[in-house]
């Protein structure tokens, strides 16, 4: 019985050229036709004009890094496939998100000198995560609470869209309810817009513990791959996208 062979169109998207170049080799070598994007914004670009079968996508990558990419595609390309890249952890890309100051996680039970403490030690540009058993009530709203009962100011954001301009001598709470990286992701615009005042971010309960992308519509759907990966692997993902 003679083998049927697919020949995808794929889109592949890491701001690591080497890395970037092997894995287009090796999908060349099958026969497949293979793109190169080099970083978010070319990936957003590329996919406007064309319909890849499928698409791989780094997720740490400088300017609009791969989740953001993924939510920009999709909006486009509603039914877009695409497998993110990473060697990281979840704990991985929250230290990366972390360009100043210490990581800290607030965990329950808590109190309002407990908020404040560790807002202010993780210092300008720290960030504080809430752990998943905070997230049974209006956890957001409590931490605001607690830190202007000890006098401290805060702002309480439930959509990035309401961010707004920078604002001295207060801690900035992301209350998103979005999975945990992509809350990572919103701290991260959070930083590129000049913001600069402690963050507690407040990741959906459901979503913390559980895979790093399950909180991002449609990943789910195709999955991820954790470098360094088997190219067998690679190849096989890209015969089953014919299905």
């Amino acid at each position: 019985m003679t083998q049927i062979t697919y020949n995808a169109h794929v889109l592949v998207v890491d701001d690591d050229h080497d890395n970037a170049h092997s894995l287009a080799e090796l999908l060349e070598l099958e026969g497949h036709r293979v793109q190169i994007a080099y970083s978010g914004i070319e990936a957003v670009e590329a996919s406007r004009q064309t319909a890849f079968d499928l698409t791989f996508m780094d997720v740490m990558m400088p300017g609009m890094n791969g989740l953001e990419s993924f939510v920009e595609i999709r909006r486009t390309q509603p039914k877009a496939r695409v497998f993110m890249m990473t060697g990281y952890s979840v704990e991985d890309l929250l230290r990366q998100a972390v360009k100043q100051g210490a990581l800290g996680v607030l965990e329950k039970p808590f109190d309002a000198d407990a908020i404040l403490k560790l807002t202010q030690s993780v210092g300008t540009c720290g960030l504080v995560v809430s752990s998943p058993g905070l997230t049974t009530f209006d956890t957001g709203h409590a931490i605001r609470e607690a830190i202007e009962e000890q006098g401290g100011a805060c702002r309480h954001v439930r959509r990035m869209a309401d961010l707004g301009a920078p604002h001295a001598n207060e801690v900035l709470v992301l209350d998103t309810k979005s999975s945990l990286i992509d809350a990572v992701g919103n701290y991260q615009q959070a930083l590129r817009s000049g913001q600069t005042a402690p963050t507690v971010i407040v990741p959906s309960s459901e979503t913390f513990q559980s895979h790093a992308f399950a909180g991002v519509r449609g990943v789910e759907q195709t999955g991820v791959l954790r470098k360094p990966f088997d190219p067998d692997e690679v190849l096989a993902l890209v015969q089953k996208s014919a299905a």
